[in-house]
């Protein structure tokens, strides 16, 4: 990043679903029911997004620069030519890096604090 470019710090901590949607964009552009399939999927069903809510953080994603709207390199014989796809941005890219590093130290003091035991499992 150069030195105009925003600190990804100033973004967090992101929302949990801001989070799961530049997760789910981590590796490759989705449309947004792409999106909604990879949360629910990856989080075993425990996470569902739901359209309002999803295309709601998609757009201030979107403001934030986080995300943009992608062309879809080979598109699949059953997209509809409709949607949208979504890839994130290098400013994204560093912002959920700086989440997953923010989350991180605080499962590392979770475990200081031995609240990750089995017998506290909730």
């Amino acid at each position: 990043m150069t030195g105009h470019d925003p600190d990804p710090r100033r973004f967090l901590p992101l929302t949990p679903v801001s989070f799961e949607i530049l997760l789910a964009l981590a590796e490759d552009a989705r449309h947004g029911y792409g999106v909604m399939l990879e949360v629910e999927q990856r989080s075993h069903g425990t996470t569902t997004l739901r359209p309002g809510t999803l295309y709601r953080a998609i757009g201030r994603l979107l403001e934030q620069g986080l995300i943009e709207e992608s062309e879809v390199l080979e598109p699949d014989a059953s997209d509809d030519h409709r949607r949208r796809y979504y890839r994130l941005t290098d400013l994204g890219r560093h912002v959920a890096s700086a989440e997953a590093h923010r989350m991180a130290r605080a499962v590392d003091a979770a475990h200081a604090k031995n609240l990750l035991r089995p017998e506290n499992a909730g």
